[in-house]
C-alpha cells in the first residue's frame, strides 16, 4: 500500500473541454506513450468545479464520467432523454461523455467532483462515505477527498486524518480495509483495464 497526501497547493487548474468554467485538477492519469496530456491522452481524471450558471457541458466522446454535488443543492443535469437528478448533495451520477447535457441549477451555484475516464481504460467508482464503518477496498488506486470539513479514516489499522479539501491518495496492489472514523469523505476509486 502506497499512500500520498494531496494538498490544495498541489492541485492544478484547466478549463473545461468546452472553455465555459475551470476545473481545480486533484489527480488524474494519462497514457504513458503520449507526449502531452490532454483530453485526446486522458486515462482517468479527478476534479472539482464550480457551477455557477445554466448552461452545457463538455462533449466528451468516449469518457464515462461520475459526478458529485458537495456544495450547495438543486442541480439537475438534462439530456434529450433524461434527467440526471443531483438535487440532494452527495448523490452520484453516471453518465456518458457523449450525451448532450444541459445544467439546471434550482438554488443557486453547486461545487461539484468529477470523475471520469476512458471507456475501456479503468473501471470507476464515486461515493460519499458518510457513517462511520468499514468497507473493502479491491486493488487499484482510491481517493479519500475531504470535502467538507475534516474527516479521519483507518486503513488496515493505520489512521490518517485529512484536512478539508485534501485528498489522500491510496495505492493498492492487493485488497484491503477502510473504516470512516469521523466526519465526511468523498471515495473515488479506479481500476485500471488489463
Amino acid at each position: 500500500m502506497k499512500t500520498t497526501l494531496l494538498k490544495p497547493e498541489d492541485y492544478t487548474r484547466s478549463p473545461w473541454k468546452n472553455g465555459g468554467g475551470v476545473f481545480t485538477d486533484i489527480a488524474g492519469a494519462y497514457r504513458a506513450d503520449s507526449p502531452v496530456k490532454d483530453w485526446n491522452s486522458l486515462l482517468w481524471r479527478f476534479a472539482s468545479t464550480p457551477i455557477v450558471a445554466p448552461g452545457p457541458f463538455s462533449h466528451m466522446p468516449g469518457i464515462d464520467r461520475l459526478q458529485m454535488v458537495v456544495g450547495g443543492r438543486g442541480l439537475v443535469l438534462k439530456s434529450p432523454t433524461q434527467e440526471f437528478d443531483e438535487r440532494e448533495p452527495f448523490t452520484t451520477v453516471r453518465f456518458a461523455g457523449e450525451i448532450e447535457i444541459v445544467t439546471a441549477l434550482e438554488a443557486g451555484p453547486v461545487e461539484v467532483v468529477n470523475l471520469m475516464a476512458r471507456r475501456g481504460a479503468a473501471e470507476i467508482a464515486l461515493a460519499a462515505l458518510r457513517e462511520p464503518g468499514e468497507r473493502p477496498l479491491l486493488a487499484g488506486t482510491h481517493l479519500l477527498y475531504a470535502a467538507r470539513g475534516d474527516c479521519r479514516i483507518r486503513l488496515d489499522g493505520d489512521d490518517f486524518a485529512i484536512s478539508h479539501e485534501c485528498t489522500l491518495k491510496v495505492e493498492l496492489t492487493a485488497a484491503s480495509s477502510l473504516a470512516l472514523v469521523s466526519g465526511l469523505a468523498v471515495l473515488a476509486s479506479i481500476r485500471l483495464a488489463g
